[in-house]
């Protein structure tokens, strides 16, 4: 069986080899005769997955003491209306950073429970770039930016300083795709489908301070402290995904950990990068100051020519290039569990093709 080189931006690749082990412990998880995704979350076995999980997420991302880990069903999205919900009262507000499409959905959904200010926006440059400056509120309950966007493929190489103000990070397309500094955040969140296992779960690491907020009387499921009280199973947790994600943190762990990955990470993407800005055919869409590791958006001379690049890219084995439909282009996404030879193979391919068609 050969697989392809998987560049979609989600759900997207998943390791081999962590595919290779779900596939041989479908039918009978450790012995118990019955998948894992059959029996109880209530059940030793699986607690001890649950909690194996988090330890190795917490030791991969050095989390300190005084945050809680969260995995919960679904994916970034509906923490766009629920992380307000939990951090700010009834008539508050909060910054928003805008830098591309993920960043502005989370403000105009959080505007229906909060009210939203704008601390920066780079829509008026084509959401290519990160902000020179901020203003930020003192008084506001949180600051909300996204690190990497994935349609636009900007992503930020320093953290806004908003000084007292809790930072709250919408992570999903880069989330453990490098060391990071957890103690920096109040909240940090992801969906897995990107970097860390299959869509339907997502992960998010809060403080302690702010589970403590508890500015409104919310519904159990709504409220991350119950969820936090109750090891994230308030109620049935989507368990397969969980002992998915739980399989690539111990892959993670034998490339090295964060470090090792974000190496990789990072020469995977200057091989795109360079020879993109060294060639006279393909043209970038983000600034140089803000060019994503994880997504590397491009555009060919002529748009008429999009259709027969991926047409070709199918042929050689190269699947999930095709731009997000609000901009167009081309987009590589090249998350941790892409190999760097898959890499080299675009490359391969982006060369002959400029050759004919350039």
């Amino acid at each position: 069986m050969s697989r392809i080189h998987n560049f979609s931006a989600g759900p997207a690749a998943l390791p081999t080899e962590v595919l290779q082990q779900a596939q041989a412990e479908l039918l009978d998880w450790r012995g118990v005769g019955a998948s894992v995704m059959e029996i109880s979350h209530r059940d030793k076995a699986f607690i001890q997955v649950a909690e194996q999980a988090e330890a190795d997420l917490r030791s991969l991302l050095a989390v300190p003491a005084g945050y809680k880990v969260l995995f919960l069903q679904g994916g970034a999205t509906q923490h766009f209306v629920q992380i307000p919900m939990n951090l700010a009262a009834e008539g508050a507000s909060a910054d928003f950073i805008i830098t591309g499409a993920w960043s502005l959905k989370a403000q105009k959904e959080a505007s229906k429970v909060v009210k939203t200010r704008i601390a920066a926006c780079t829509e008026a440059g084509g959401f290519k770039s990160v902000p020179g400056s901020y203003d930020f509120d003192p008084n506001a309950s949180f600051v909300h930016y996204c690190p990497n966007e994935t349609i636009q493929g900007v992503e930020f190489s320093e953290l806004p300083n908003a000084g007292d103000v809790p930072l709250v990070a919408d992570m999903s397309s880069n989330f453990m795709s490098c060391p990071i500094d957890v103690s920096r955040f109040g909240v940090l969140y992801a969906g897995a489908q990107k970097n860390i296992g299959p869509s339907g779960i997502g992960v998010l690491i809060i403080s302690d301070a702010l589970l403590a907020r508890q500015p409104r009387n919310l519904p159990n499921i709504l409220n991350y402290l119950k969820h936090a009280e109750a090891g994230s199973m308030l109620n049935t947790p989507p368990t397969f995904a969980w002992y998915l994600c739980g399989l690539v943190f111990q892959w993670m762990q034998r490339q090295g950990g964060l470090a090792g990955l974000g190496a990789v990470n990072a020469r995977k993407a200057s091989k795109l990068y360079d020879y993109i800005i060294g060639s006279d055919f393909y043209q970038l869409h983000a600034d140089p100051n803000a060019r994503s590791r994880m997504n590397v958006v491009f555009f060919l001379p002529k748009p008429e020519l999009d259709a027969s690049f991926l047409k070709g890219a199918d042929a050689a084995g190269l699947m999930g290039l095709k731009g997000h439909r609000d901009l167009g282009g081309m987009r590589a996404s090249i998350y941790n569990a892409v190999p760097e030879a898959a890499v080299d193979a675009l490359l391969t391919y982006m060369q002959d093709f400029a050759k004919r068609h350039g």
